[in-house]
């Protein structure tokens, strides 16, 4: 029977997984504690499709992965589309590409994002359409037989493609957002594990998002607190394998606020928080696999059997120690950006995970340059845990060209 060498696989996809220890596991847990060591288990959320929240905009890479609420440019389906009808210019398109497991000497695995919007209308009449896609490729993996007689190799890849339409309900103050979106993994097809066949995996998602603007009337012109929030990626659920054992892709709720300050006419700043938690089941109290809390028999854990609707509220009140897991659940970001004379940004973020559900945690720092039409973005990432990140010192960059109606000229500088 054959096997596939799944080392580099795994490494890739670890941004949403972390490994219990054999002593966990055999121990159990008590109300969310290890009963020998007294200490917080690990019981980390694990979705299908982790692909679909890695970050791909090295802006927002560069303040500890905010986005939500930030001022909105070709980048921003991936957070919050709603916020595109607030864009000040006509035509916006961006392309990043961030490479992955560098740190490892790993030339071949990276995330290519491209991303695009177009007001319909005059930019007065605020609303946009969008679109985007998402290529992540996992590089080169060996397939070998039981004896480790080399078979080939393949190239596991994944992609999405997303559309979406946004406007303001409030002229200059609130907006919705709805995004449509087709996922597809490729990771071993036509493999197989225990007789059955590998098989490629995809499902069709959806994101509502809003967001909200509230001008401060006291301060400079360009001042304001911008709400915004989104839930991603509400889809079906997957599997690799001919199986009812399906999994759930990683839906997410995010709520994000910033604060931007315009100083004068060439400094302004933004402070910038956000709050995500994935609207997923968290994994039976000493059961992560699910092996053993499957009540009918039927090899389909519980947990697994709830639809992705019924998911998304249950996921709020099933965690197994109880409200302060489920307060564990939330990652946290802040960042912050400096702009002079609309030309020239610094910028800087803090990203964190509770250590029992994924212990990621990582600076980052980067920096912008905008010249007419033209935007260039550098994002750098630092981890602070030991908890290795895909991104750990790789830098990234994101290019984006901003146009005015009809023209192709750049507008005023906007609040970006």
């Amino acid at each position: 029977m054959r096997r596939i060498c799944l080392s580099l696989l795994i490494g890739a996809i670890s941004l949403f997984a972390v490994t219990q220890t054999q002593a966990q596991l055999a121990a159990g847990c008590v109300d969310g504690k290890n009963p020998v060591t007294g200490e917080d288990c690990v019981n980390t959320i694990t979705t299908a499709l982790p692909f679909l929240r890695i970050v791909p905009d090295a802006r927002s890479g560069a303040m500890g992965d905010v986005g939500i609420a930030i001022s909105p440019d070709a980048n921003a389906m991936h957070f919050n589309a709603s916020k595109l009808a607030f864009s000040k210019k006509d035509i916006g398109i961006s392309a990043t590409y961030t490479p992955w497991l560098r740190a490892l000497g790993i030339n071949d695995v990276y995330l290519a994002y491209l991303g695009a919007y177009k007001h319909i209308g005059p930019i007065s009449a605020q609303q946009t359409v969008s679109v985007s896609m998402r290529f992540f490729s996992l590089g080169s993996i060996s397939i070998t037989d039981i004896n480790n007689t080399p078979l080939g190799t393949d190239r596991p890849r994944e992609f999405e493609i997303a559309a979406a339409y946004s406007r303001a309900l409030v002229p200059d103050r609130f907006s919705a957002g709805l995004t449509l979106k087709y996922a597809y993994s490729r990771l071993a097809a036509g493999q197989f594990i225990n007789g059955q066949e590998i098989r490629p995996a995809s499902a069709i998602a959806a994101d509502l998002s809003f967001t909200g603007i509230f001008p401060i009337e006291s301060m400079e012109k360009g001042s304001n607190v911008t709400l915004g929030g989104a839930i991603s990626n509400i889809g079906s659920k997957v599997s690799y394998l001919e199986s009812a054992n399906k999994d759930y892709i990683p839906t997410n709720l995010g709520i994000g606020t910033a604060f931007t300050g315009q100083i004068d006419e060439y400094n302004k700043f933004t402070i910038a928080l956000d709050i995500n938690k994935l609207l997923v089941p968290t994994p039976p109290e000493g059961d992560p696999l699910g092996t053993v809390n499957d009540a009918d028999q039927n090899g389909v854990p519980d947990y697994k059997e709830l639809s992705s609707i019924s998911a998304i509220f249950s996921s709020f009140g099933d965690a197994p120690a109880g409200f302060s897991e489920e307060l564990r659940e939330f990652m946290w970001s802040v960042g912050a950006e400096y702009w002079y004379n609309d030309q020239f940004a610094v910028r800087t973020g803090y990203f964190y995970e509770h250590g029992t559900k994924g212990n990621r945690k990582f600076l980052t720092a980067g920096l912008g340059i905008r010249y007419s039409v033209f935007n260039l973005n550098f994002s750098y990432l630092i981890p602070t845990s030991n908890q290795r990140n895909p991104l750990d010192n790789t830098l990234r960059f994101s290019l984006l060209f901003d146009f005015d109606k009809n023209t192709g000229d750049p507008t005023p500088a906007d609040d970006l």
